[in-house]
């Protein structure tokens, strides 16, 4: 790059919370900005506030888990409001002196871009643009991401960023960084469809272990609980050409064995969609995995989708079941029926899938959930031979079940969204109860 460039500079927050944990979480929309600025001629840097492979971190076998693992931790002061939760509160991510360090390694950046992810994580974003902002008072922050997206007000007014921006950044970035900056480009691709946009610069990670693929955006179900359709709120797929590419270029030039599917509806049309791109990695005869970690739709998995999934490498199947109680005409959830379930875990069991591979999400902390009502929906996966997975619920704003939500619980939630914290089971009216929890922590693991 010449030396008068714009350098960008695209930050990942710490987290506070009372647990956290690398389970296949890479901030994508943040590293597919960061890939159309470099596209674009912008000089750009990357600091990964969570990176566990920071080169001052211990280091440990990266791929023991699929690529997934543990946080560094550091210990820190409970959040107003929290303080009765008997439960220890942390910092996940790098050390602090670390992030300092790497901030004065870098050219000074013209602009400055912080993603975040839970709205109650906060916190850890609100710390890590102080600390920036320590260094470089000057230089204009935006704050993008699912927390702005969803508490727009609460962002402007709390995180200290300069700039707010909600809803995806592919079709303002080159705007944006350009009335900042002076670096005027038209967009080489279109901003309308994102099998046009380059991949996301995972390149820019200390080490990659595993990527992330989206195959699509958005969802056409509407579940009282989920953002999903106000995050996006237009369901579309890439070109199954596009995402098998895509996965054989990180597979070949970077040795990438682990993906992890981050769609909501990967088998949503899947003669179209899913089916294709199964095919064509069969085909190709890589050896690779494949992790879906945010549920696959239960009516999308037949004899054949079964049978591709297992041929292809997945190893990590998670099924979005949500709750067991398939007689109740008032579900949260109507995507799947009791026979169309059965059908599913037949299908998958029959093309070779084994227990430990199967894990359903069982929704947990509902408003008005009784335990027992979730100990019922446990038991009931456990019998189908497959692994429960409690889904802990957080409070979304923008979704149907908000306003319920907020009825029940015993905090403010429209207050502030450090209340939203599923570990706390908001909408719980008695406190958390650590032996309620280990009760049905049990059951799931019988």
């Amino acid at each position: 790059m010449q030396p008068d460039t714009p350098h960008i500079l695209l930050v990942n927050p710490w987290i506070h919370d009372f647990a956290a944990y690398d389970v296949w979480a890479k901030p994508s929309g943040l590293l597919s900005l960061a890939a159309m600025l470099r596209v674009h001629g912008f000089s750009v840097s990357y600091i990964d506030c969570l990176d566990r492979f920071h080169p001052k971190a211990p280091q440990s076998n990266p791929y023991a888990r699929h690529g997934r693992g543990p946080y560094l931790k550091k210990r820190i002061q409970k959040p107003d409001g929290l303080k009765n939760i008997p439960r220890y509160f942390s910092r996940y991510g790098i050390k602090r002196e670390w992030l300092k360090e790497d901030l004065l390694s870098i050219r000074r950046p013209d602009l400055i871009l912080v993603t975040t992810l839970m709205t109650y994580w906060y916190p850890g974003t609100v710390e890590t643009i102080k600390c920036i902002k320590q260094f470089y008072p000057k230089v204009p922050i935006i704050l993008g991401g699912v927390y702005p997206t969803l508490c727009e007000d609460h962002a402007i007014a709390n995180s200290g960023a300069d700039i707010v921006i909600t809803g995806t950044g592919e079709n303002r970035i080159l705007e944006v960084a350009g009335k900042i900056t002076g670096f005027h480009k038209k967009p080489k691709f279109d901003t309308g469809d994102f099998d046009t946009f380059p991949y996301p610069a995972y390149d820019l990670q200390t080490l990659i272990t595993y990527v992330p693929i989206m195959t699509s955006r958005g969802c056409p179900f509407s579940c009282s609980y989920c953002a999903s359709s106000f995050l996006n709120q237009k369901f579309t797929q890439r070109n199954p050409d596009r995402v098998t590419d895509e996965i054989l270029y990180w597979h070949k030039k970077y040795n990438v064995t682990d993906f992890v599917l981050y769609d909501d509806a990967f088998l949503i049309e899947p003669e179209n969609h899913a089916v294709p791109i199964l095919n064509k990695i069969i085909n190709s005869k890589i050896d690779i995995r494949f992790h879906t970690p945010n549920a696959l739709h239960i009516r999308g998995v037949t004899k054949e989708t079964a049978r591709l999934m297992f041929k292809a490498g997945f190893t990590t199947l998670r099924l979005g079941l949500e709750t067991a109680s398939f007689e109740k005409e008032d579900r949260f959830d109507k995507k799947v029926t009791y026979p169309e379930f059965i059908r599913a875990v037949s299908c998958l069991k029959n093309s070779g899938f084994k227990k430990k591979m199967i894990g359903a999400y069982i929704l947990t902390g509902l408003p008005n959930q009784s335990v027992e009502s979730i100990k019922k929906s446990l038991e009931y996966v456990n019998q189908c031979g497959i692994t429960p997975i409690m889904a802990y619920y957080t409070p979304i704003p923008h979704t149907a079940m908000w306003e319920d939500a907020c009825a029940v619980s015993r905090y403010d939630l429209k207050s502030d969204p450090i209340f939203t914290n599923n570990a706390i089971f908001p909408c719980r009216q008695e406190n958390f109860s650590w032996e309620t929890l280990s009760l049905l922590k049990q059951i799931a693991k019988e």
